[in-house]
């Protein structure tokens, strides 16, 4: 756990420290703040705020300027505005007109301010010349005595000169004024955010401000209710509409300069200065200024996003890092839109969107990176690992090639030449070697194989003198799949890998799962080739591979076995009553020690080897579990222990008697008589019989296809007839053969001669004197039929099972005298299976048996193409 947070957090930290410096240089650049602009003059024409009821503009527009006269205006005309106003009951009189010089018409002025008593005055802060330091322009003292209160005027740009909010509270050193706006609203009874107490004293020259806040604007130039100055002046509108209102006057006129770019109008429709106080105003009564987050604030935002961010795309699949980025970015964007619509809270949180969007390339560059990393070292292992597979036969040497055919073939001679030099040769000369060889095809005359074949730019003759056997057309069938030469003639030829890196790399990456590929075919070949069963079990005994044998001798399909309980496999098919296999698996695992064990499946004697195994980087052991098959040897072991019984009880039992016989003539030779030399005749012809039969089953059991040949099964039958006829005749017996067609088949005439001879002796044996044996043969398909009818005494029902057991004889046959080894119809059976036939019976006690015989015909088409390729 600690070792996971470690490594977890050192990642952390690579992809934190590189997102930090990149705020820091994005905030040096100006990035963040330009974008935080755009978003908020996006949001501000995308929901203006509509204008408060109480508020009113009186314009000195154009149309006043006309009708009034040229600016300056006598301050008499100004004092009639207010009382003209206050007539109609304005609550608030707010002039955003400069009156720093004393002149005529003040006292008319100061007087109607006085009656008025709520007339708020405009102070003005800016520096009288280019070098001069800032000052305060205020009004005249008398104008200063009789107004309401003074507010400042003066609007902060942004860096992209556009105007979005002003401080509420701005002046020189320890005398600040409210804004504008705040002052009228506060004369007019509304509540006003207040001034921050507690400021350092700052020198009276330098300028201090606080409380920033951004207005949201009603609307483009005119949404205010405007009235033109000349209008109120002279009653050509109704004096009603500025009842208990807060109005301000000033110029709108486009010939004063006091004009102001906002989000809404931009640069080619400015707002006049005193419209923008008259929002502020707007946005001040209904409580809507922006209030903007503190940086303090903004910097743990960002904190909190590179920790988030950093923390969590480590342990993030590569799929969703990218919709985590998108995500993060989207809700930050999502909460400041909801914070700026209905809380009234400006969040510049651009810097913290950007890091999302900026962490996602940067975390998949340094995946990428150490991916790139991570495969180039495991390429440059792999390009060490000498693989695992079967080399191609055109990999080898010529000379190589050569020597390895020639002592795998047994070849009696050889020849190798590269263009006209010889390299080797042996009983083979250049006279052997044809004239016209083509590449890449073998070409066979006699018992010689000749083939041209190229590397590269070589070409090379080979030939082979294969010795006059049985297995000369396999060996020629083995030459024809042999390819020597490399594909396209172009073996040995370096492959062009591109000169760009990422070309290069992806070869690589090519040959390496080529490599794999193969490798884990040849594992997958190699598994299923073996001649055991395999299983590959995981630490909990839960089997995870077998091969084909597995699904054979269990009898299950393979995805029923990929996962299934070993123990459960196991005790389905051989339960055991003594030490269960769960023990037998457990003590496998635990105390990682081999078990060899019986197993018993479907009929089928087997041997499990359990061993334990575990990889080179994993310290659990899983099982692999070796199945042989040894039913036949099984089988070879109980006729191993029947021969003894049969030598040490059959053929010893005779010999004792024979011995015992002539140890009585020796004692009394005067009794030798014929009936004694009989006895004796019989004694040594029963032995010999019985060594007979076992010999012929020895031999019927070796029987391979190698001794096979083609013979006419007719004559096979005809000779096995003749065989029996003597002792037919001696009982009066009919042997009757139908069968008039030649019927071929490839196999040992002589043990099938043999095999008939068994199955006509027992028809002889066991039926009636002056009765019929039917022999047919006769052509099924593709199968050559004997059928060997009599009318004998029958086979019980129950012996008909065990009929072509070895060494058991029947109850009927031993009572009726005719003993035997039992060996008979053993050998019969060993004969039919080992031609790949079959044999059937049917037989009623008293009604006699029919025992038939079906073997594959020859093949005629391989049979001519046989004798063809001999020929050649």
């Amino acid at each position: 756990m600690h070792r996971d947070w470690f490594r977890l957090t050192r990642t952390a930290w690579k992809l934190a420290l590189p997102l930090i410096l990149i705020a820091f240089a994005l905030k040096f650049a100006g990035l963040p703040q330009r974008l935080d602009l755009w978003l908020y003059d996006t949001l501000a024409l995308s929901t203006p705020l509509a204008p408060a009821s109480n508020l009113e503009l009186v314009a000195i527009d154009e149309k006043s300027l006309r009708e009034l006269g040229r600016w300056p205006w006598p301050r008499q005309r100004h004092a009639k505005l207010i009382e003209r106003l206050t007539e109609a009951g304005a609550n608030v009189i707010v002039f955003d007109v400069l009156f720093s010089e004393a002149g005529p018409g003040d006292d008319a002025l100061a007087a109607a301010m006085k009656a008025h008593g709520k007339v708020v005055l405009p102070v003005h802060l800016y520096p009288s010349t280019a070098d001069a330091p800032l000052t305060e322009q205020l009004p005249t003292p008398q104008l200063t005595q009789a107004a309401g209160a003074l507010g400042h005027v003066h609007v902060e740009l942004d860096e992209d000169g556009i105007a979005r909010g002003l401080y509420l509270y701005s002046g020189l050193g320890e005398a600040t004024w409210p804004a504008l706006s705040v002052a009228a609203a506060q004369l007019g009874g509304s509540d006003v955010p207040a001034r921050n107490s507690g400021e350092n004293q700052a020198s009276p020259y330098v300028n201090v401000r606080s409380q920033y806040a951004y207005i949201p604007l009603s609307g483009r130039v005119g949404t205010i209710s405007t009235t033109s100055y000349s209008d109120v002046l002279q009653g050509r509108v109704s004096m009603d509409r500025f009842a208990g209102k807060t109005v301000f006057v000033g110029a709108t006129a486009p010939g004063f300069g006091d004009v102001l770019p906002t989000p809404l109008s931009g640069l080619a429709a400015p707002m006049s200065g005193v419209e923008f106080h008259a929002n502020a105003f707007s946005a001040l009564v209904q409580n809507k200024l922006m209030i903007t987050m503190p940086p303090y604030q903004q910097w743990l935002l960002l904190v909190a996003i590179i920790l988030f961010i950093s923390l969590a795309l480590p342990q993030l699949k590569p799929s969703h890092t990218l919709w985590v980025c998108l995500m993060t970015s989207a809700l930050l964007l999502l909460a400041t839109t909801l914070l700026y619509r209905h809380a009234n809270v400006w969040i510049p949180v651009s810097q913290s969107l950007l890091i999302p969007l900026i962490a996602y390339p940067l975390w998949s560059t340094r995946r990428l990176t150490l991916l790139n990393t991570f495969l180039n070292r495991q390429l440059d292992l792999l390009s060490r690992d000498p693989g695992l597979g079967l080399k191609e036969p055109n990999d080898h040497q010529p000379l190589r090639v050569l020597e390895d055919l020639s002592q795998l073939l047994q070849a009696r001679g050889w020849w190798l030449s590269q263009d006209d030099d010889v390299l080797a040769c042996h009983s083979l000369s250049e006279v052997d070697r044809p004239d016209r060889l083509t590449v890449g095809l073998w070409m066979h005359k006699g018992d010689q194989s000749w083939l041209r074949f190229k590397r590269g730019e070589r070409q090379f003759d080979m030939g082979l003198a294969l010795p006059p056997s049985l297995t000369r057309e396999a060996s020629r069938r083995y030459l024809q799949r042999l390819r020597l030469d490399h594909p396209g003639h172009g073996g040995g030829v370096e492959k062009d890998y591109p000169a760009e890196n990422i070309g290069a790399r992806i070869e690589r990456v090519r040959g390496a799962i080529e490599s794999l590929t193969g490798m884990r075919e040849f594992i997958g070949r190699g598994f299923e080739r073996m001649p055991d069963g395999v299983i590959v079990t995981d630490a909990l005994a839960t089997i995870q591979f077998v091969n084909g044998h597995i699904e054979e001798w269990f009898g299950e399909p393979r995805p029923s076995l990929i996962g299934m309980p070993l123990p459960g496999l196991l005790n389905a098919h051989d339960p055991r009553d003594g030490t269960p296999w769960q023990e037998t698996i457990a003590d496998t695992l635990t105390l990682g020690q081999t078990r060899t064990v019986d197993l018993r499946v479907r009929g089928m004697d087997l041997l499990i080897h359990l061993a334990p195994f575990s990889m080179s980087d994993h310290e659990q052991h899983g099982i692999i579990a070796n199945i042989s098959n040894i039913s036949e040897l099984r089988e070879q072991q109980r006729q191993h222990r029947e021969a003894i019984d049969f030598i040490s009880h059959d053929v010893r039992s005779p010999l004792v008697s024979q011995l015992a016989l002539i140890a009585q003539l020796k004692r009394r030779p005067e009794s030798i008589g014929p009936e004694q030399l009989e006895q004796l005749g019989n004694l040594a012809r029963r032995s010999y019989q019985l060594a007979e039969e076992f010999v012929q089953l020895a031999r019927a059991e070796q029987l391979t296809e190698t001794r096979f040949y083609d013979c006419e099964f007719l004559s096979v039958v005809e000779n096995a007839r003749d065989s029996v006829s003597e002792q037919a005749q001696s009982k009066g017996i009919e042997l009757a053969l139908h069968g008039l067609d030649d019927i071929w088949l490839r196999g040992n005439a002589e043990l099938l001669e043999r095999a008939v001879i068994n199955l006509l002796t027992n028809a002889v044996q066991y039926s009636p004197p002056g009765s019929t044996v039917t022999i047919q043969v006769f052509r099924a398909g593709h199968q050559v039929c004997l059928t060997i009818s009599d009318e004998g005494m029958g086979i019980a029902a129950h012996e008909l099972p065990h009929l072509f057991d070895r060494y058991r004889r029947q109850k009927s046959t031993e009572l009726s005298g005719n003993r035997g080894a039992g060996l008979g119809l053993s050998f019969v059976k060993v004969v039919v299976d080992k031609h790949k036939g079959e044999i059937s019976v049917e037989s009623k006690e008293g009604q006699g048996s029919s025992f038939t015989l079906r073997l594959p015909v020859a093949d005629p088409l391989a049979t001519i193409a046989a004798e063809t390729s001999d020929s050649d």
